[in-house]
């Protein structure tokens, strides 16, 4: 009794000071447990960067060199520490440039803060100098936006952006914070939010839904896991692993739930998707149960909807009720956080190991490996191939380092083939696809997690949109490893035209710069490769370099990437080449 008394005076006891709007949105970061933010000033946000400047001790702000670059570094530092990720930036062209990396952040579920200035309140709707209403052009692409006028609504309004973030399914925040509010002075007093009414973050998980999910599990003949990043997100990698070992089920992961179990783990049987491997696609439309955990059955995993697992019954564990049954007709829905449900339905599962339906799996393994994997891991022919770069980085690596990657035929041949023994090691651009994202999301990778090795692959096409947070690199030593992997294309789409536009490539090739001479201008170690002879030694340097470091790899000009779903086609009509 005397202890709750002792509680409610402290609760009770708000104590206030009065600050500066401005230094009181500081001072809410450092209350969130914010310690590196990534921007880049301006006149609207000035006022905050002069705070920034007094608390350098607390905070360390990164300068990167385009808002955009930003916003995918404050991802790349997200999606690595399992942290909300923080971008700030001034109004106008400054809250416009952070819009894709919004985007991008809110289609892959991420947790990110991004703070922008705008012109004083007087002037709003008056069309003044670098005025925009980035409310209202963020509204499609955030999570929660909110506009603040008066600095004494700026720690309730942090605190609840904060929460939003990062409770449920992430996903990005934007606050937009006008100038006359960040020079104005008022009682501060900061308070973290933990509910919001009306704000449901983690949906009730009913237990019938369990059973029912148990029961089709235990009976069915056929049973086939297909996992997302639902399974990172909530940190359930354990309770998955167990889950997967226990029932003996086949497992194939969507590129951003790649990782969640080590690549090498028996019953992982690979990606899935348009690029993804042979068998998980093929046997999509053959399992009798399909299990989807963390997943939102994308397009790009399920090809033709009418004609994708139509013969299966389908459980679905999803925290998000907004996507269940929203593409595929759910037969058990079973909400609420992954490892909760999957800790919760464990008991209620069978041992089993269903070694005639593996043994499918191995069959049509040996189809692709025969047809695809070994030709672009073993090539016989003069090129090097994108995948035997990708191996010599798994062999110098050990399979464990953090693969960043850009979006291109570089995405998907180093999420087939990097090789994953921890988690949240691949990190690229899923649902947006944002050319130009792996550079900056590499640096924030690095920053986020210094002891781990980041390995940032691009496409000599997205490199050049995102170029110059080389300069982000080298102004903050951040140690990570570049490899543009180099076919003087825009390779995915010359595929496409390849195969679908009678090879006209219209404006996809490419006639690059000096990559090397750039990477040195920087101050960056640099080496290109040509030949075949000279990939493991280049390759060992820069894995051995205590700095950041750039590899240029030249491939193949006109290689592909197989297996492909065609698109609009069926996942059973996945083609070898």
């Amino acid at each position: 009794m005397e202890t709750q008394t002792i509680e409610n005076k402290e609760i009770a006891t708000k104590v206030t000071e009065k600050i500066s709007g401005s230094e009181a949105i500081v001072r809410c970061l450092i209350a969130e447990g914010v310690k590196i933010i990534y921007g880049y000033p301006g006149g609207a946000i000035m006022p905050v960067y002069d705070e920034l400047y007094k608390y350098q001790d607390k905070i360390h702000h990164v300068l990167a060199r385009h808002e955009q670059g930003a916003t995918h570094a404050a991802q790349g530092f997200a999606r690595i520490s399992g942290k909300v990720g923080v971008a700030i930036a001034t109004s106008g062209p400054g809250a416009t440039n952070l819009v894709t990396g919004i985007a991008d952040a809110q289609i892959d579920s991420t947790p990110m803060v991004c703070i922008t200035g705008q012109v004083a309140s007087h002037l709003l709707g008056s069309d003044a100098f670098q005025e925009t209403d980035i409310v209202g052009i963020s509204t499609p692409v955030t999570k929660w936006n909110c506009q603040v006028t008066r600095a004494a609504d700026i720690p309730a309004v942090l605190a609840k952006a904060f929460y939003i973030a990062k409770s449920g399914r992430p996903g990005p925040v934007l606050v937009d914070i006008t100038k006359d509010a960040q020079f104005e002075d008022f009682d501060f007093s900061y308070e973290k939010c933990t509910k919001i009414r009306s704000y449901v973050p983690i949906p009730k998980t009913v237990i019938g839904s369990l059973e029912a999910a148990a029961k089709l599990i235990n009976t069915a003949k056929k049973p086939f896991i297909v996992w997302g990043q639902g399974i990172v997100l909530s940190q359930a990698e354990e309770q998955f692993k167990a889950l997967v070992e226990k029932a003996g089920i086949p497992a194939a992961w969507t590129i951003l739930g790649a990782s969640a179990l080590p690549t090498s783990h028996p019953l992982n049987v690979g990606m899935l998707g348009m690029h993804g491997n042979y068998a998980p696609n093929k046997l999509t439309n053959e399992c009798d149960v399909l299990i989807a955990i963390g997943m939102r059955f994308d397009d790009r995993v399920t090809g033709k909807l009418d004609e994708y697992a139509t013969q299966a019954k389908v459980i679905h564990f999803e925290i998000d009720p907004a996507e269940v049954d929203k593409n595929v007709k759910t037969d058990v829905a079973v909400l609420g956080d992954a490892k909760v449900t999957l800790e919760a339905i464990l008991p209620l599962i069978d041992e089993n190991s269903h070694e005639e339906w593996h043994q499918q799996f191995k069959n049509l393994y040996e189809i692709e490996y025969e047809k695809v994997i070994k030709g672009d891991l073993y090539p016989t022919k003069e090129g090097l191939t994108m995948g035997e770069v990708i191996k010599e980085i798994n062999i110098q690596s050990k399979g464990d380092a953090a693969i960043v990657t850009d979006v291109g035929q570089h995405q998907m041949i180093a999420c087939r083939y990097a090789e994953f023994n921890k988690t949240k090691s691949n990190i690229t651009s899923g649902g947006l696809g944002t050319m130009g994202f792996g550079l900056p999301a590499a640096i924030g990778a690095k920053m986020a997690a210094p002891e781990r090795e980041v390995v940032s692959i691009s496409g000599d096409g997205g490199y050049q949109m995102t170029i110059q947070e080389l300069g982000t690199i080298f102004q903050q030593k951040a140690a990570v490893k570049i490899v543009v992997l180099n076919n003087d294309f825009l390779g995915m789409v010359r595929q496409w035209q390849q195969m679908f536009f009678e090879k006209r490539y219209a404006s996809t090739e490419m006639v690059n710069p000096n990559f090397v001479a750039i990477a040195e201008g920087y101050y960056i170690k640099a080496k290109k490769v040509t030949k075949r002879e000279e990939l493991a030694a280049a390759v060992a340097e820069m894995m051995a370099s205590k700095e950041a470091y750039f590899l240029e790899v030249c491939v193949e000009k006109e290689g592909n990437v197989f297996p492909m779903v065609p698109s609009g086609a069926s996942v059973s009509e996945i083609r070898l080449e």
